[in-house]
């Protein structure tokens, strides 16, 4: 490491995190940089598990983003705007009862009159747009992923030749792209194939499996527990294929793995073959009816923002991590449907961020990423529009366990064009744990020093699942939503402050690990590295210090 190198993370290292001092008002303080002595001891409650991101590592020994803090002690007699959140994603629950009373309505539109009332061009857009629908209700369920379009583009041009047939400078780079895009799609074959393989297995298994365990409980009321002791009995009996048969019926048990879930893991991994990765006969824009390769076509979709919400839960996880806590209500989620089974398209990508600031939104949340990008300066153009507009976006990392500094690891959405930083409004997210141990960057999360503007909590987080459900799950999708609600609270009080400005303000006040940490990856052989090496700032997000910081910042902003 060069010396210039080491004086960078002693700065980052001494980077400001501010707490509150015990007097009534808030002021900032010398920084504290959080070590490995700051872990909690004991195992998370049951409550601390479903709301540790809102927890605070300084009181609570948890390395959460102080949310509870913040509305004890900054906003407890505060009163702020109301924001508007754009959830560009999949098609949401809107009638979820966590979610139904904050979902943004269009009051310039009458409901169902068909007619476009607010003459923005999408009729009866009551409660946001559907971008991979149709006005006849009928949506999407598969999209290509990026790879197939990179191929059916170029294919005819670079198939059977080498590089050294192309001169120009972007005839190469294209050739090059075609390549790892190829490279891409026969990886994807390769594991649809293996996917199709393994739900063979399972659906091979199942019924025998069953009628065996029923032949030793006919009431079917086994456990866990009890088929273990019977598989370690026939096993050492030798009686091998009962064996293994009693030890798949456990791992169903184990898994939830019913025959609803094989249907629907059956049709996923069949749709992939013929659908997703097809390069000859599916049609992804059949539906949508509109030209994918004409920006200015921008008029189509339809308004129906639930469509195959039973299928396509994403949106519903993300907008229930924004909703969590007392923040929700200042907030408004305006859902805009661009993603499915697929990767999204970037034309969907830059119309859908055009919708949202044309009808409000401050703060666009987008949790979904690609490997390639086929129309990325329409992408980086709707970027600059929203920051002509002052509205920040948020994008997740991804959950590769890649590096994203290292040549050729791409994840678009980012806010580059042409190896350049082409906006200031737009914030890169990666996602971390509760344990302030070497595992407090998640696993799963993409990383990189000149990628990844933030952490954010990203691991065991509870959220909202369709039908009036709730659910554990994990992602840099569900750390995104927690920085966009910081954005929107930040937004909400201090509405004098720009887009650049509320993003410095979260990068900058962000908290401090000065942790080795396991670098994410997917192998089994582990490296540690320092936790600030793996973004640009080094921290964790932190509620409570960006309010102070922006309430400071608003305030010099007045003078």
């Amino acid at each position: 490491m060069k010396s210039k190198d080491y004086k960078y993370l002693f700065i980052i290292l001494c980077c400001c995190v501010i707490v509150a001092c015990a007097s009534s008002k808030a002021i900032l303080k010398k920084p504290q940089i959080i070590t490995v002595s700051f872990a909690k001891k004991q195992p998370l409650t049951k409550e601390e598990k479903q709301n540790w991101h809102f927890k605070d590592i300084y009181t609570d020994s948890i390395p959460g983003i102080s949310l509870d803090k913040a509305y004890q002690e900054l906003l407890k007699n505060k009163q702020g705007n109301t924001i508007i959140v754009a959830v560009v994603d999949t098609e949401l629950d809107i009638d979820h009862e966590d979610l139904k009373k904050q979902i943004w309505v269009n009051k310039d539109e009458i409901p169902n009159n068909h007619i476009d009332d607010d003459d923005n061009g999408y009729i009866d857009d009551i409660n946001g747009w559907n971008f991979i629908a149709n006005n006849h209700g009928e949506s999407t369920k598969y999209l290509h992923f990026s790879s197939v379009r990179i191929i059916k583009k170029f294919d005819s041009l670079f198939k059977n030749k080498s590089m050294s047939d192309f001169k120009t400078k972007k005839d190469v780079d294209n050739y090059k792209i075609y390549k790892r895009a190829k490279k891409q799609y026969n990886f994807l074959v390769k594991q649809a194939i293996q996917d199709i393989d393994y739900i063979k297995f399972l659906e091979d298994n199942y019924s025998p499996a069953h009628k065996l365990v029923y032949k030793y409980f006919p009431n079917k009321d086994y456990t866990i527990s009890q088929l273990d002791s019977l598989y370690k009995l026939k096993d050492s009996k030798g009686d091998k294929k009962e064996a293994a048969l009693i030890y798949y019926v456990a791992d169903f048990m184990k898994y939830n793995l019913s025959k609803e879930w094989m249907q629907k893991y059956r049709r996923n991994a069949d749709a992939k073959i013929d659908k997703i990765l097809n390069l000859d006969t599916y049609n992804e824009r059949e539906i949508i009816g509109d030209n994918p390769n004409d920006l200015n076509d921008s008029i189509y979709g339809g308004n129906n923002v639930i469509g195959i919400v039973k299928e396509s839960y994403h949106s519903t996880q993300v907008t229930g991590v924004l909703l969590s806590g007392m923040a929700k209500y200042n907030l408004k989620i305006m859902p805009v449907c661009i993603s499915t089974n697929g990767d999204e398209l970037d034309k969907d990508i830059a119309i859908a961020i055009h919708y949202a600031v044309n009808n409000g939104a401050k703060v666009i949340n987008m949790s979904f990423g690609k490997e390639f990008s086929l129309n990325q300066k329409w992408v980086s153009d709707a970027f600059k529009y929203a920051e002509n507009n002052g509205v920040l976006i948020v994008s997740s990392a991804g959950n590769e366990s890649t590096n994203l500094a290292t040549d050729g690891n791409n994840h678009y959405p980012n806010d580059e064009y042409n190896n350049k930083e082409v906006v200031n409004n737009f914030i890169k997210v990666a996602a971390s744990s509760y344990k302030v141990n070497e595992n407090l960057a998640a696993v799963f999360t993409n990383y990189g020093k000149d990628d990844i503007d933030i952490f954010a909590p990203g691991v065991e987080i509870y959220t909202t699942q369709p039908n009036d459900k709730y659910i554990f799950n994990r992602g840099t999708s569900l750390a995104a939503p927690i920085v966009s609600k910081i954005a929107a609270l930040i937004f909400s009080y201090y509405p004098n402050l720009t887009a650049p400005e509320v993003k410095q303000i979260i990068v900058e006040s962000g908290v401090s690990y000065n942790i080795m940490v396991n670098k994410p990856s997917t192998n089994k052989e582990k490296e540690l590295v320092p936790f600030i090496s793996l973004s640009k700032s080094g921290k964790i997000v932190n509620a409570y210090n960006a309010l102070l910081l922006a309430e400071e910042v608003s305030k010099k902003k007045k003078k």
